[in-house]
């Protein structure tokens, strides 16, 4: 008989959110070659208008806005369909530049913008651009560990739950004195592993995935972003310590057979 439990459902859950910053990824690669591809203007050419006071400087808007309506273009293609801030409630383009790539840059190509899509600008998009990949690079690595992580914990689980549910068929009443020695021992042995599970997991909580010390991406963040709408925050610690709680319930109705039977 397959028990359900919640640290299944967090399986899933971490293996869908692997998948789409996986996406992501792949993503921000095809952005980068397209704005590799957008034509730049070199130095602006300014137009000069006569003013009593000297003259003013104005951009001649044709290659400023062709190369900022392609950037946009080209993010609105690739980045924000995969863009976290972007998902639930659909919103402005800039918006989600602004998100995702910086404040500054959402300005500079507006499409009402006059700066020049020049070869400074680029580099500050690709720069931007580089330092979220890296940021979904690290991100799928913590992923990856925390699936690893679920792994474990579900097989620890689904063997514990298994031997229950079986041990379960066969009343205390009909064990004899023996039996019920070693079914309290086995319980012992199974709450042991419980306490170490529930330490290695608070140990994993604890860490940290990183490329250096520039990007680091909290387990208890991911843990906390992956879970937010699960009935427990913490589902494997939930589901291992609910185990536990079982089995010291299970010895509790055990001892108390044994005690009446000497």
């Amino acid at each position: 008989m397959t028990v359900e439990t919640l640290v299944d459902d967090a399986c899933t859950r971490a293996d869908a959110e692997r998948d789409a910053m996986a996406a992501k990824r792949d993503a921000y690669d095809r952005f980068l070659a397209r704005v590799d591809d957008v034509p730049v203007q070199g130095t602006p050419t300014p137009a000069a208008t006569p003013t009593g006071a000297g003259t003013t400087r104005t951009l001649t808007g044709t290659a400023s806005s062709d190369g900022c309506r392609a950037i946009r273009r080209a993010f609105a293609d690739t980045v924000r369909p995969h863009s976290v801030a972007d998902v639930d409630d659909p919103e402005p383009l800039l918006e989600t530049v602004r998100t995702e790539l910086s404040e500054s840059i959402a300005a500079a190509i507006a499409p009402n913008t006059t700066t020049a899509l020049t070869p400074p600008l680029v580099r500050t998009i690709e720069a931007e651009a580089d330092a979220r990949q890296r940021e979904t690079r690290v991100t799928i690595r913590a992923l990856e560990r925390e699936a690893d992580e679920l792994a474990t914990a579900a097989d620890v689980v689904d063997e514990i739950t298994g031997w229950l549910v079986e041990t379960d068929e066969r009343p205390l009443g009909d064990c004899d004195f023996a039996d019920l020695q070693e079914r309290h021992e086995v319980l012992a042995t199974v709450r042991e592993r419980c306490d170490a599970r529930l330490a290695d997991r608070q140990a994993f909580l604890a860490g940290v995935t990183s490329d250096d010390a520039d990007v680091g991406v909290s387990h208890r963040a991911i843990v906390d972003y992956l879970y937010a709408d699960f009935p427990a925050d913490y589902p494997v610690l939930s589901t291992v310590a609910q185990l536990a709680a079982t089995c010291e319930d299970c010895q509790r109705a055990v001892r108390a057979h044994l005690t009446r039977r000497v």
